[in-house]
């Protein structure tokens, strides 16, 4: 049985891939950390959907976002060459889901009050969590390289969010509060 425990940690390290030792709080562990938390909102986005389509999009966002988890962890190591990366697709394919949920929208004139139903309302708080994964990501980008891709992706991503929560609440008929 393997235990889910290891010990390694205990002193305020944890290890990169590529077993690099790093201090919980570094930079790189913070941006995982956000990325965590924004993949375990999902998980909750996901338990109280109705929709199957965006269900099954915000499960491959999930894997994705285990990706860029992933490079990050392995940036400027020898590993980082074996990590499978986030590229232009997966970008074009949330503008392709932004705007196939945005042809069915009323047009947004004001701002909006995050909220709605439970769905929409967990896809707000999902896009706050993302965009504190760019902010982190961006400091980051001052002490490591971080290819322009990722930055694009997150941008989009909590542009996705911000769309699928309104969709969510139009689709099941709740009312967007304008500011």
């Amino acid at each position: 049985m393997i235990k889910i425990y290891t010990k390694t940690g205990d002193t305020g390290e944890s290890s990169l891939l590529g077993g690099k030792r790093v201090t919980k709080d570094c930079i790189t562990l913070q941006v995982i950390g956000e990325i965590d938390e924004l993949n375990s909102k999902l998980g909750e986005v996901i338990a109280h959907l109705w929709e199957e389509e965006p269900a099954q999009f915000l499960k491959k966002i999930q894997r994705d976002l285990f990706k860029t988890g992933a490079e990050i962890a392995s940036l400027q190591t020898e590993f980082n060459s074996k990590i499978t990366k986030i590229e232009q697709v997966e970008i074009e394919e949330l503008e392709n889901n932004i705007d196939a949920f945005a042809e069915q929208l009323p047009e947004l004139v004001n701002f909006i009050l995050p909220g709605g139903n439970l769905s929409g309302a967990h896809l707000h708080h999902a896009r706050t969590i993302c965009r504190r994964v760019e902010r982190v990501l961006v400091a980051l980008g001052k002490e490591k390289e971080v290819r322009p891709e990722l930055y694009k992706y997150f941008n989009r991503l909590s542009d996705y969010f911000f769309t699928a929560a309104r969709w969510i609440n139009w689709h099941d008929g709740v009312e967007e509060y304008k500011v």
